[in-house]
């Protein structure tokens, strides 16, 4: 069975030696994700011995209108592998990059994607979606929508909130659940915004701002060419709202509770957009106000439901969750890309002691025991803001 790509029309048939592990002292691991956590993921687990297949269900370049908070540590290094020669940069210095703490997903991801390109014990698959995952006494399985089995010492499910993986690792609590609010996402360019306005005081960190029952995040960003001059950089926001969770439901974005997809620009009614304009132009203030107006004359605006998810466990057996399959924060925690570099830090580790695959479970109890309460307490912290959010956005006025 082959794959076909809706968007393109064209046909994928990649190779199914592609998704057998290149060689690891450790043994091997399959990474089902390819975005942040899974790329992280990979990465750790490649230099502490492992041969890692990352199978990503989207093609070699994604791209997200999100941005991050990271923390980089320039100058440092890690040991490559169990009696390497070498060193190599530490997850924080590859994500990190610049001095700038608030990034966009896609310069981050470009990073650690070519990290992974250049790790040896390291390959990607791309397009290529995984249906199952599974396991027995011996290793451990995922199955893609081609109907291909890659088998592995380990499989660590780095898929999102919406993680196939999660079914197998917790069959009774498999699904993230709707936050009763919204994201609305855009990126635009500094040369859209008058020039007395661009880089007011302060404007060079994260800004905060409420007005009307909203909430507003606002960032500076490089340029797409990673240029910081003026003119050539980025103005990023991203717009909490809790009126518009009907859209959601009309077009299925919220079924029965569960977050099922994102609205994207070409899907967002022509009304909708007049909507944003109209509010954007009651409550914001410049910079903002005119990086949303731009965005919306382009119609490059994207509605993001946002989803948590409270883990019970974090592994069964061979399997284990990284990152958003594991554990689903607010983005106001602004913690949630730091959780996901701490899980891929932390599984490492606790599989770096393996001497014998059978000593696999054991070392991934030993990553649940280092990770499930933090992250439990910090997706409980977040939900207290989702609920009152939308609580009062939605109190009625007299």
């Amino acid at each position: 069975m082959h794959q076909q790509d809706t968007a393109t029309g064209r046909v994928e048939h990649p190779d199914p030696s592609t998704l057998l592990a290149p060689a690891g002292e450790r043994g091997s691991a399959i990474v089902v994700g390819g975005s942040l956590s899974g790329l992280m993921t990979a990465l750790s687990l490649a230099r502490v011995g492992y041969g890692v297949t990352v199978i990503e269900r989207t093609g070699p370049s994604p791209r997200s209108g999100a941005a991050l908070r990271v923390d980089g540590e320039p100058h440092e290094t890690i040991s490559y592998s169990p009696g390497a020669r070498r060193a190599a940069p530490s997850l924080r210095r590859i994500t990190g990059g610049t001095s700038q703490r608030v990034q966009s997903w896609t310069a981050v991801h470009d990073r650690l994607r070519a990290a992974v390109g250049a790790e040896p014990r390291a390959r990607m698959v791309h397009s290529t979606a995984v249906t199952e995952a599974g396991q027995d006494d011996t290793g451990a399985w995922a199955v893609t929508a081609r109907g291909e089995t890659a088998h592995a010492d380990v499989l660590i499910g780095a898929d999102g909130h919406r993680s196939v993986v999660r079914r197998s690792v917790a069959p009774r609590h498999p699904d993230a659940a709707f936050a009763s609010y919204l994201l609305w996402i855009g990126i635009a360019p500094e040369s859209a915004i008058p020039a007395g306005h661009r880089w007011p005081r302060g404007y060079d960190q994260l800004s905060y701002l409420s007005s009307g029952g909203y909430i507003m995040l606002g960032y500076p960003l490089d340029g797409p060419d990673g240029s910081r001059d003026p003119g050539a950089r980025q103005v990023g926001w991203a717009w909490c709202d809790a009126t518009h969770n009907a859209l959601l439901l009309r077009q299925r974005c919220v079924v029965d509770g569960i977050v099922r997809h994102s609205l994207f620009p070409q899907d967002i009614p022509d009304e909708t957009y007049r909507e944003l304009a109209a509010e954007a132009e009651a409550n914001w203030p410049q910079p903002w106000r005119e990086a949303i107006l731009d965005c919306v004359r382009r119609r490059a605006v994207t509605a993001t439901p946002i989803a948590e998810y409270v883990p019970d466990r974090l592994v069964n057996g061979r399997l284990a969750l990284v990152g958003d399959a594991g554990h689903v924060p607010t983005p106001m925690t602004g913690l949630g890309f730091e959780a996901a570099l701490q899980d891929a830090e932390a599984i490492a580790e606790s599989l770096s002691v393996v001497r014998h695959g059978r000593e696999i479970p054991g070392a991934l109890r030993d990553y649940e025991r280092r990770r499930l309460a933090t992250v439990r307490e910090l997706v409980r912290s977040g939900q207290e803001f989702s609920r009152s959010f939308a609580a009062r956005a939605n109190e009625p006025a007299f």
